[in-house]
């Protein structure tokens, strides 16, 4: 079956890093479109960034142009989502999720002073 298993979430201040993984298996991963949401406290779940199963293809939400980068490894199996002078308003859920509709379980991204 599905398996997304997202990870590297954590605390960080204003204008640092971090890099999110999310490991999958159950489908032929190289194929797939793979795509990073987040959901902010009291709010709906929104798309981060979006890439096609070659890597060829990203799109980003016009919120984390220039300073988010999605990227995969169809070796591993994983797409990692790069993140780049973070701000507070980064700060949410992270979720990986193969369509339909088959989600991780969310990894938390806190950024903070």
């Amino acid at each position: 079956q599905v398996r997304l298993v997202e990870s590297g979430g954590g605390l960080v201040q204003p204008g640092g890093s971090l890099r999110l993984s999310c490991a999958a298996s159950g489908f032929t991963f190289s194929t797939a479109f793979m795509t990073w949401y987040r959901q902010a406290p009291g709010k709906g779940r929104d798309l981060v960034a979006v890439i096609s199963g070659g890597g060829d293809y990203t799109r980003y939400a016009d919120s984390v142009k220039g300073r988010f980068t999605i990227s995969r490894d169809n070796a591993k199996n994983t797409v990692y989502l790069q993140m780049n002078s973070l701000k507070p308003e980064d700060t949410a859920v992270y979720y990986c999720h193969l369509a339909p509709d088959y989600w991780g379980q969310g990894t938390q991204v806190t950024v903070s002073s």
